[in-house]
């Protein structure tokens, strides 16, 4: 694991360059999307586990974009991205309907319940995209355009297969926006995370979780999928039990099942309706505090200067702020490295092997099996 998420910044530019031309399969689901959101017709995203988290990020990069070309992306219009999880999509007897985008996100191409509803969208006259490793894979098949990222992921975990798509999703919304992610840019947003300085702060935080015994993670706006894709990373990869809940949800009902013997880790790098976020996200750290709960934070530059350090003894991993990238992606991939180091420090403290998801383990493997 540790591996991959040392080789991210290398991705970067490899999947950016690959799908910077004209003619690329990215630029062709750009013009897909903009004809498709100009109609009106529904634009849906769809994913199981790792992928559905990515496909949550796909929304909300290609949603930015969307505005930024003047075309549809407020909640609710008509043409607006909308993610929807794999299973519940492919027990639609006509998913999108004709002249609807579907687009899945597979790693490998192989997740069942996704070609199923690619499938399904298919049968129901829609296009169907996905961003998946390869060309070749059982889901491209199935695929009116392929975005192949070609970077395969070596570890069960799938730390490439979290970023790939979100990469790639971004060279798609650059050929929207006209406005196409510099790859040196990503490089090095995604590279700060591991600086020494941020290293250290990973492993302190790291440490500082490991004694606990359920992780609960908050996040808000472009977040909520990075807080989605922590919670499994460590019960996938640190043993770990855990739970997302949306910022203010913490606050209904959540609260009275939470104990000292828990942990809190905040996501809070998107910048729009910054006073708003600010103050709710400082609120519930407060109530986070008084319950004594072990609290740390994935946070950009600019709240990092407005929230109290007090407010997160466990510490606090800094998201440098990249004005040359747009800002849900900028978000979303500043978060990435972090989320995982994390986990993978997280690992290491537990005395856990984080790469084969416990499938090497007879008793979890049979689990496995048994679901079928």
């Amino acid at each position: 694991m540790t591996e991959m998420i040392e080789a991210e910044p290398g991705l970067a530019a490899r999947v950016l360059q690959r799908q910077a031309a004209p003619d690329s399969s990215a630029a062709r689901l750009a013009a897909a999307v903009r004809s498709t959101a100009s109609l009106g017709r529904p634009i849906l995203v769809t994913g199981c586990g790792t992928s559905e988290h990515a496909a949550l990020a796909v929304v909300e990069i290609l949603r930015e974009a969307l505005g930024d070309a003047g075309l549809p992306s407020g909640i609710g219009q008509a043409g607006m991205p909308v993610a929807v999880q794999a299973f519940e999509a492919s027990l639609e007897g006509e998913l999108g309907g004709d002249g609807a985008l579907v687009i899945g996100v597979s790693h490998e191409g192989g997740t069942w319940a996704t070609n199923r509803a690619l499938e399904a969208a298919k049968a129901a006259g829609a296009t169907v995209a996905l961003f998946t490793v390869s060309e070749r894979s059982p889901g491209a098949a199935i695929a009116d355009i392929v975005v192949a990222t070609d970077e395969l992921d070596q570890s069960w975990c799938h730390t490439v297969g979290y970023v790939s798509p979100m990469l790639a999703a971004a060279a798609v919304a650059g050929h929207l926006t006209d406005r196409p992610i510099q790859s040196e840019s990503a490089r090095r947003l995604l590279g700060a995370g591991l600086a020494p300085d941020a290293v250290r702060a990973t492993e302190a935080l790291a440490a500082a979780l490991n004694p606990i015994d359920h992780l609960i993670v908050s996040g808000t706006g472009v977040d909520r999928p990075a807080a989605r894709e922590l919670v499994l990373k460590v019960e996938e990869g640190a043993h770990l039990s855990a739970s997302m809940r949306d910022l203010e949800t913490v606050l209904h009902g959540h609260l009275a099942g939470m104990e000292s013997a828990m942990g809190f880790v905040l996501i809070l790098t998107d910048p729009a309706r910054f006073d708003d976020r600010l103050a709710r996200a400082s609120g519930v750290l407060r109530a986070i505090s008084t319950l004594g709960l072990s609290a740390g934070a994935i946070i950009s530059e600019r709240y990092d200067a407005a929230v109290p350090a007090s407010l997160t003894p466990a510490g606090r991993l800094v998201v440098p702020s990249s004005g040359e990238i747009p800002t849900a992606t900028a978000s979303l991939l500043g978060s990435a490295v972090p989320l995982q180091l994390v986990t993978e420090r997280l690992a290491r403290d537990r005395g856990v092997n984080p790469d084969p998801i416990r499938r090497d383990d007879a008793r979890y493997l049979a689990a496995a099996d048994a679901a079928g």
